[in-house]
């Protein structure tokens, strides 16, 4: 999830563990702490695009890292606070803020690596990176919080606003079942045989859902709002098996196909070649020319060996992508 999300959980969480020792000092370590797994980011802006990528929510969002390292940030918490928490109450802080992140990270559409060194990263895909609709409650709940002084009254509004949350979460899950069960009810009735499917919420909502399909030729792509009347159309691209043979040999070629869990489609636009991640949607959906939110050029270096740079998204593109979402909410 986004920072600021990540950062309000934090506190909820910290005040729900430690609040009646620390206070407000809970909004001091639960942001800390909450941000602590996603400094993965900032490593990877001196790495290369596609190592930055690899990285991300691996290591540092395991549950195994998680138990060494609660235990060095409850002996540091625990002697900033002398005399008002214990090293085994500051490591509980830690390791609850810690892993309340990763979990909520599981519910996006970016796999976490949660088992790492295993590589099998997890993904529920039932909610975007940025949900408004789960931020706001923990947010209000802690505007007062941070104006009571009373134990029992910020517990209780904590409570309230985790609960509030999390049954949004809930919610979210329920809804992609049930656009699950309407994309496979819609390849049935179009007699589309297919390998695997996938379901994600589109950017900032619930109402929105995205499907990509795998055949053995190629991928169908399709969305569906919950207030569509018309039935789900989906639109088919090539695999474009002659162009992947061109990046065989490459390494970052092989990094992203991992990466991408082999959701990728490699397409040719003015004699450069491009590694599409389809696991993000599109930011249009011409067959003949799509642009994809998640694309890298695969600038040739030598004879078969390709570097991998990501093509930068302009301000224009976010736009046009965020009018196309609301206006396809309303449905078809």
């Amino acid at each position: 999830m986004d920072s600021l999300t990540q950062i309000v959980l934090g506190i909820a969480t910290a005040e729900l563990v430690a609040g009646k020792k620390l206070q407000n000092k809970t909004f001091l370590y639960g942001a800390m702490l909450g941000t602590i797994p996603d400094l993965d980011i900032v490593v990877g802006k001196f790495l290369s695009d596609v190592e930055g990528v690899a990285i991300h929510r691996g290591l540092s969002h395991s549950f195994l890292f998680f138990v060494f390292l609660s235990p060095a940030l409850g002996f540091l918490i625990s002697k900033i606070e002398k005399n008002k928490i214990s090293f085994k109450s500051a490591s509980l802080l830690s390791l609850s803020c810690l892993v309340t992140h990763v979990l909520l990270d599981v519910f996006t559409s970016w796999g976490t690596q949660i088992l790492w060194p295993l590589d099998y990263r997890f993904a529920l895909k039932t909610i975007f990176v940025i949900d408004p609709l789960y931020t706001f409650p923990l947010l209000i709940s802690l505007i007062f919080v941070w104006k009571n002084k009373d134990s029992l009254i910020r517990r209780k509004y904590v409570i309230r606003g985790l609960i509030i949350s999390s049954s949004y979460l809930l919610i979210t899950c329920i809804l992609k079942l049930f656009a699950v069960h309407q994309f496979e009810k819609a390849l049935q009735y179009q007699n589309i045989a297919h390998q695997e499917l996938i379901v994600k919420p589109t950017a900032f909502n619930c109402i929105l859902w995205n499907a990509n399909v795998s055949t053995s030729k190629g991928y169908y792509l399709a969305d569906y709002s919950l207030f569509d009347s018309q039935p789900i159309q989906f639109v088919f691209y090539s695999k474009n098996r002659e162009l992947e043979k061109k990046l065989v040999n490459s390494y970052d070629f092989q990094q992203l196909k991992k990466i991408s869990e082999g959701w990728f489609l490699v397409t040719e636009q003015n004699h450069r070649l491009y590694f599409n991640d389809l696991r993000f949607g599109l930011l249009n959906d011409s067959p003949e020319n799509p642009q994809f939110a998640f694309s890298y050029q695969m600038i040739p270096m030598s004879d078969g060996i390709y570097w991998a740079e990501e093509v930068p998204k302009a301000k224009r593109d976010g736009k046009a992508l965020l009018q196309k979402i609301f206006t396809r909410i309303k449905g078809n």
